[in-house]
């Protein structure tokens, strides 16, 4: 891993610093999460802009509603667990239908908190925010797809939830890679079958395609960054091309990315697909690659479903 390699939340905090310095309608709220977001040098600096409420997540939306009714641009931070469930009301009314401009960045998603077990893993958060009209849902996959999407969202007045994780990853993209809202990313292209993954599996992700390439099979990767809207041109286009989909996701298998994917394909053109994320249990308690090793979400298991699929392999 690169030495320069920096969590996506740290990309989120640098770049919304830089941004708010700039516009001083740009506010920051938070229950008590400067540490896990990195917010210390925004309170630090820009203390006018920056709103702590204490462990309240209800409050914090409800706050920040308030504020961007104000003509407040606002990010509202904490752990990813709470804000798309202890507070989902506050979001489905306060941000989602009175059509606020707020951000939720909900850190630490998906099994980021590892052994602190199920309390602490959000694996339903794609399923719930992608129901609210007008909730925008996105999972950058490295901190410059991060902070692209931040500057974006700063000059941006939709209503946003994003999930990123705990620690640091692999890069995806460069510097001069360019973000574009709404869509889906193609990394790598193949006509045998397509891969389609976001947030942190997009690593994984491109590691089987390297796999696959060794045994002749060429793979289509997609980053679907933006899981709402998706981009559903490029599933349509996957579809046509492979004929097969897997999608990988930090995620429960029901409702998220393989969800949307296949209510898109399955009205459209019907293909051979394959969602690979949590099943329907309570996650074990580990660290987060041994969670993503246990279910799965790993070049070897990645690679062993594409082949499966193809036919090129029995279980």
């Amino acid at each position: 891993m690169p030495e320069k390699v920096i969590p996506c939340r740290k990309a989120f905090t640098e770049t919304i610093l830089k941004e708010a310095q700039n516009n001083p309608d740009i506010f920051v709220v938070t229950s008590d999460a400067r540490g896990s977001v990195t917010l210390d040098d925004f309170a630090k600096f820009l203390p006018r802009q920056f709103v702590e409420v204490g462990i309240a997540e209800q409050n914090a939306v409800g706050v920040s509603a308030g504020l961007a009714l104000a003509g407040k641009n606002v990010f509202v931070c904490g752990p990813a667990c709470f804000y798309s469930a202890r507070s989902l009301e506050q979001v489905k009314v306060d941000v989602a239908y009175s059509r606020t401009s707020v951000k939720i960045i909900g850190v630490s998603g998906g099994v980021s908190y590892g052994a602190l077990g199920a309390t602490h893993h959000s694996l339903h958060d794609i399923a719930v925010m992608r129901t609210f009209p007008d909730m925008h849902v996105y999972l950058p996959s490295d901190r410059f797809q991060t902070e692209k999407l931040t500057q974006y969202l700063a000059h941006s007045q939709e209503s946003a939830y994003v999930r990123v994780g705990r620690n640091a990853v692999p890069d995806i993209y460069t510097a001069s890679d360019q973000f574009t809202a709404g869509k889906g990313k193609v990394l790598t292209e193949g006509t045998d079958v397509a891969i389609i993954a976001c947030g942190e599996t997009v690593y994984h992700a491109l590691q089987a395609e390297k796999e696959l390439k060794k045994n002749g099979i060429n793979t289509m990767v997609i980053d679907m960054y933006n899981l709402k809207p998706i981009d559903e041109e490029l599933i349509l286009k996957a579809a046509a091309l492979t004929g097969c989909i897997i999608t990988v996701e930090e995620h429960s298998i029901y409702g998220g990315l393989g969800a949307s994917v296949a209510e898109i394909v399955s009205q459209n053109n019907p293909v051979k697909m394959k969602i690979i994320g949590i099943p329907d249990e309570n996650v074990i308690n580990a660290k987060p690659l041994e969670i993503f090793d246990y279910y799965g979400l790993t070049v070897k298991n990645i690679t062993k479903q594409a082949k499966l699929i193809l036919g090129f392999a029995s279980e």
